[in-house]
């Protein structure tokens, strides 16, 4: 009986694995055979191999298109890791050979974005000039499925319910208060004690509906028995929000550290009112199934120091 891995005896290829991320990405064999620069017949024979190999069909064919089978999605799920993986490796030996010292790609969310990354990566910089760190803002679920497609190495970021069954490692960081803001000598800041009911029918700037905070800040005015505010603008954009609060009257919510940053540099101030709208616990997020590279590990030990710096936060060694 044979000992040798079962891809290795039926010489699974690596334009295979790669054909199937393309698929799931294009969901159409056409489209799919150009982004690997390959013709359709081709691409069609590759698959019908691997699927003859494997004995089950890995996509149902549609009049427009083609959708991952059960089995599929399982084999698209490591064919990415493998993918990457060997991404990874090319990358890391090319940097060697260029005297450089490997890459990391970081998803953040915007709180600690401004507090705890700066710190980070001037420490990672200082100690690792060779480094090539990439950051990416974005909020939770958009970075949590770019750490599931390979595209991030580490999310500082929450997780929820969706994301139970996915292999992922959490180290908590701190939790995430909030605050509400306006411009330098909007009328509100000297107008004494405020209140929700004061500030309920402002016009505000609020992120968009589906976000964690949107709903939070809603719940809130619920809450204390009010219709949360109607005249809205919607956006994530932290570069509008503050233009648009220098340029007017109306007010915003954000991540009390953010709103702290712009309050030293006097591009806004916090409203006095008490905001009972806390948003959950964020911290490290990195995959189980996969190792970091070094560059990654060098990223990961500068954030074990910059979030006992910044956040008061042990990390343990074996976390």
């Amino acid at each position: 009986m044979s000992t040798s891995p079962w891809y290795v005896r039926a010489r699974l290829k690596t334009r295979q694995l790669m054909l199937l991320v393309a698929l799931d990405e294009e969901g159409n064999i056409h489209r799919a055979a150009e982004a690997l620069n390959m013709t359709q017949p081709a691409a069609s024979k590759l698959l019908r191999e691997l699927e003859t190999m494997l004995d089950v069909p890995l996509f149902e064919r549609l009049p427009r298109g083609m959708r991952p089978t059960l089995y599929g999605e399982a084999m698209i799920r490591h064919a990415r890791a493998v993918v990457g993986s060997l991404d990874q490796a090319q990358e890391e030996v090319m940097g060697l050979k260029a005297g450089q010292r490997g890459h990391v790609a970081v998803g953040v969310i915007t709180s600690p974005a401004v507090k705890l990354l700066p710190p980070a990566i001037a420490a990672l910089k200082r100690d690792n000039p060779g480094v090539r760190v990439t950051l990416e803002i974005e909020n939770s679920n958009v970075l949590l499925e770019r750490l599931a497609q390979e595209k991030l190495d580490v999310v500082i970021g929450r997780l929820s319910a969706e994301h139970d069954k996915l292999p992922l490692r959490y180290r908590p960081m701190s939790d995430e208060p909030v605050c509400v803001v306006a411009r330098a000598g909007h009328p509100l800041l000297s107008a004494g004690a405020l209140t929700l009911e004061t500030v309920a029918n402002a016009c505000w700037v609020v992120p968009p509906d589906g976000t964690v905070l949107r709903h939070r800040f809603d719940v809130m005015f619920r809450r204390a028995s009010l219709v949360p505010p109607r005249d809205i603008v919607e956006t994530s954009a932290l570069l509008f929000v503050t233009r648009m609060l220098e340029l007017s009257d109306m007010l915003a919510v954000l991540a009390a550290d953010v709103a702290e940053y712009y309050a030293r540099h006097g591009m806004l101030e916090i409203l006095p009112l008490e905001v009972p709208c806390h948003m959950d616990d964020f911290g490290l997020i990195t995959r189980t199934d996969r190792l970091l590279s070094p560059a990654a590990e060098r990223m990961v030990e500068a954030l074990r120091g910059a979030v006992w710096e910044v956040y008061g936060v042990r990390w343990d060694e074996r976390s």
